[in-house]
């Protein structure tokens, strides 16, 4: 029995399997305390919904903070990506609608490595810093084209479109960390950076690489989160870094089963988790104000961990 057991935890499949446990518990404790405003099949669908947008994100965050770094820019990125493309598709359409995300995902995210190298000093305060002039240049962008969305362009709102585009960036994501120098190398750094660097792995270089990444999959998550909401007002004064935290959680469940070869799914089944989570509180009449408190107490506990993991290396 003992042998069965310890050859099931070896299995890579074992953490998905805990995943797909706790998924049902919360499902089930949610659907028995509330049976008629929670669970049903069209719910599900919108908490997949929601878990899909940040699991998107959360893809882009785990480059990073598997080496022990954070950026606190994505949200403030996020919705200058979303006001771009609000402007941008009243000029040429649908492709506005993904090139302006993407490409003004991808040119913050190297700002922000360029910045968090050439700076040397940590990631979060780097990070948050540049989160300040994005807010700033979100206003303008807001001046320029406005901040709703005209309803012919939301076709990444629902399915199948906003289920297609999360699928080839989760399929992405893995393919980088599984097939490439840059998954290779960001988990070597992350293990042991001095190590990494005596082995001739430029480090910095692929610092700039990952948050360059997490740029185009905050770009990504944009069009979902635009398509969803259908309008975006800019947010000045540090408000967008409450956009940061959901995606980070899903980052910390990839993180916390690295160790069974399977980051995307359980970045994605965390982030449906979170959303059931939610929404449980929701359906149980609890004010909106708990989420933050779940969103919080949620952020310490998994910090602590990845602290110890690291040994401190999360202030980098």
């Amino acid at each position: 029995m003992n042998s069965f057991l310890t050859k099931a935890r070896q299995s890579q499949w074992y953490g998905v399997g805990l995943l797909l446990i706790m998924t049902f518990i919360c499902w089930a404790v949610f659907k028995i305390a509330c049976p008629t405003t929670f669970g049903s099949a069209d719910k599900m669908m919108t908490y997949l919904q929601s878990g899909l947008i940040y699991a998107v994100g959360g893809c882009g965050l785990y480059f990073i903070v598997v080496m022990g770094l954070f950026d606190f820019s994505i949200g403030a990125m996020m919705i200058l990506s979303e006001l771009l493309a609000i402007g941008s598709c009243q000029y040429i359409g649908y492709a506005g609608i993904i090139i302006a995300p993407v490409v003004c995902g991808l040119l913050l995210g190297l700002c922000n490595g360029i910045a968090y190298v050439k700076l040397h000093i940590p990631s979060m305060i780097v990070t948050t810093g540049l989160s300040l002039i994005y807010e700033s240049f979100s206003v303008f962008a807001s001046n320029w084209g406005g901040t709703r969305l005209d309803s012919a362009y939301n076709a990444f709102g629902s399915y199948p479109w906003n289920l297609i585009l999360a699928l080839a960036a989760f399929c992405f994501c893995g393919f980088l960390l599984k097939y490439t120098k840059v998954g290779t190398y960001t988990n070597a750094i992350g293990s042991n950076e001095l190590t990494a660097k005596n082995m001739g792995v430029n480090v910095n270089k692929y610092k700039v690489i990952a948050f360059t990444l997490c740029g185009l999959f905050t770009g990504l998550m944009s069009i979902l989160y635009l398509g969803y909401g259908t309008a975006q007002t800019p947010q000045t004064g540090m408000l967008s870094q409450a956009l940061n935290f959901q995606p980070l959680m899903g980052t910390f469940f990839g993180l916390a089963f690295k160790k069974y070869g399977h980051p995307v799914v359980s970045i994605a089944i965390g982030e449906f988790i979170i959303a059931m989570i939610f929404a449980g509180f929701v359906a149980l009449g609890m004010p909106t104000t708990v989420n933050n408190v779940v969103t919080g107490a949620a952020l310490l506990i998994i910090v602590c961990l990845t602290t110890k993991r690291v040994n401190g290396a999360v202030v980098k």
